[in-house]
This record gives structure tokens, sequence and C-alpha cells, in this order.
């Protein structure tokens, strides 16, 4: 078996790797789908976060404003407080699920794809938690995949996605908020120069997705190869 990290800064394309990674046998999860999955209603997470930032983020329907947590986090400084409370228990149901993958195929290659792999380790540190397994990515991945492009391709990337996503671009100023939005969210992210340096494979996303894609068909020989070992 073989417990892959799947990281990179927004725009990235690292979302793309793992749909390629899956079309080519890994077993890939999201850690933003587990994550959003316990910010609903009637998990902990969410009563902790109702709790630790009060019920203006909390819409009429019940569910979580996650416009209004975001702006709390990035703008208002808030950004450990929620992750606190978030990545422990992202981390927990990662590490349930990759028992889960191993159990009906223990020579699989089980894929986390995760923006804040390292972030989560930076962010254990500074809260002074340095022995459990978010302070060290290590005790809970094998092997470790960056996926970097330049932060302007990356941005642009954004800003695509924020319009085809129905959000929509209307005009320059609405153009400008979400180029704004993604320098604020990379700011609060690991500079690729960093995250390649601690890497196990980094994978340059700069170019089309054909180049991409070679990249990955030539890493999953090795990955497959060490699962079976």
């Amino acid at each position: 078996m073989l417990r892959v990290g799947l990281t990179g800064g927004l725009g990235s394309g690292k979302s793309t790797v793992a749909e390629i990674l899956r079309e080519l046998g890994a077993e890939v999860i999201e850690a933003d789908a587990l994550g959003r999955a316990l910010m609903e209603p009637g998990q902990n997470v969410y009563d902790e976060i109702v709790r630790v930032f009060g019920r203006e983020v909390v819409n009429d329907d019940g569910r979580l404003n996650r416009a209004m947590l975001a702006k709390m986090a990035f703008e208002g400084g808030r950004l450990q407080d929620l992750n606190a409370i978030v990545h422990p228990a992202t981390i927990a149901l990662q590490k349930q699920w990759a028992e889960e993958v191993f159990r009906r195929h223990p020579g699989a290659v089980a894929v986390v794809e995760s923006a804040l792999i390292f972030e989560v380790a930076r962010d254990a540190r500074a809260r002074g938690d340095k022995d459990s397994v978010l302070a060290d990515w290590r005790r809970r991945l094998d092997r470790v995949i960056v996926v970097v492009a330049p932060d302007e391709v990356k941005i642009a990337r954004y800003v695509g996605r924020v319009n085809t996503s129905g959000a929509g671009l209307p005009d320059g100023n609405g153009r400008a908020a979400a180029e704004a939005d993604a320098w604020r969210r990379l700011a609060h992210q690991v500079p690729d120069a960093e995250k390649a340096a601690q890497a196990d494979y980094v994978l340059d996303n700069s170019g089309d997705k054909a180049a991409l894609r070679a990249q990955v068909e030539a890493l999953w020989p090795k990955l497959r190869d060490l699962s079976r070992n």
C-alpha cells in the first residue's frame, strides 16, 4: 500500500492531476470535500465553528455562510482559529478513509488531494503542537506530490474558475476582486519553492494539460511499484 499526498497552491492544477491518477487506477479523496461535509449542520465541526465565530456565520437555512466565514478568516485574521477546528477532524477522516481503502485493496495507491498538506503542519507547529500527526505529515503520508506553476498563471486559472462556476465576473471590478481574493489566499499558503524542497515528486503545470498528463503518466508506474513493495 502507498499513502500519497497531492498538493499545490490555489490554481496549480492539483485537481487535474487527481483526475488523471484516478483514471490510471489510484484511489483518490479530496480533503476539501471532507472539510465541507464536516461543516454541515449536525457535525461537531459545525457546532464548534458556530461557537467560536458566532451565529452571524449561519444562514437562515441553518447552514454556514461560507463567504462570511472566509472573510472573517482571511480578512479578519482568524484563519488559525478556523484551521484549528477543521484540520484535526479532516485529518482523522483521511486516516479512516485510507484504512478502509487498504482493507479492500492492500496494494492500492491511496491519494489524498489537499491544498494544505504543508500548511497543516506549519499551523500545528505555530499552535505549539509539535508531536502529533498534524505537525509531521510524514507520519500519515508515504510520499508527497507537489504541483507547481507561476503565481500569475495560478491567479488567472482561479479567476477563470470563478467566472465559469456561476459566480460571474461582470465587470473589471469583479475581476479585480477575484484577483485580490486569490492573492490573499496565496499569501497564506506555503510558497511553491518551499513545498518543492520538501516534496518527493514535483510536477510542473506551467504548460498545457497534455504536458501535465505526460508527467503524471510517467510518475504512475513508480507509485504503483512502491505500493506493491
